[in-house]
């Protein structure tokens, strides 16, 4: 069953998406970052060409011809990877085929419309019993 992590309160979920599908990269994993439109598929893309600017993280659109062969795609063509390792949700509902992946991220930002959207998949996904595991971003004070 798909193990589904929330990251909330994020400063800026673009770039926590961008630290993920890098950390997952780097640990051999495929990813797919569902992007439901294509600005926010434009600024994923951006960020992962820009930062880090020591390191690089291989990775395409989902309709790209070498889709088949890149580790991160960007999109919304779930089967388009060989291996369903690990989904980024950047929309604020539950992608679709999100079971098919070992995790789920979910990414929420500190806007008030985005924390209950975040609020209402939590409660989609606590009640068809998945394992729900959530990190706050906030600093904490000190």
């Amino acid at each position: 069953m798909t193990e589904i992590t929330f990251y909330t309160h994020a400063d800026d979920p673009l770039d926590v998406a961008r630290r993920v599908a890098a950390k997952a990269h780097s640990q051999g994993k495929q990813v797919m970052i569902y992007a439901p439109d294509a600005a926010t598929a434009d600024a994923i893309d951006r960020l992962l060409w820009t930062m880090p600017a020591t390191g690089f993280v291989p990775h395409c659109r989902d309709s790209d011809a070498l889709a088949g062969e890149t580790p991160v795609l960007i999109g919304t063509r779930a089967d388009a990877l060989r291996r369903a390792d690990v989904m980024i949700n950047l929309h604020h509902e539950q992608p679709p085929a999100f079971a098919r992946f070992e995790r789920l991220v979910e990414i929420i930002g500190q806007d008030e419309a985005g924390i209950e959207q975040g609020r209402e998949r939590y409660r989609f996904y606590k009640t068809r019993g998945y394992a729900l595991h959530a990190h706050d971003l906030r600093q904490p004070a000190g």
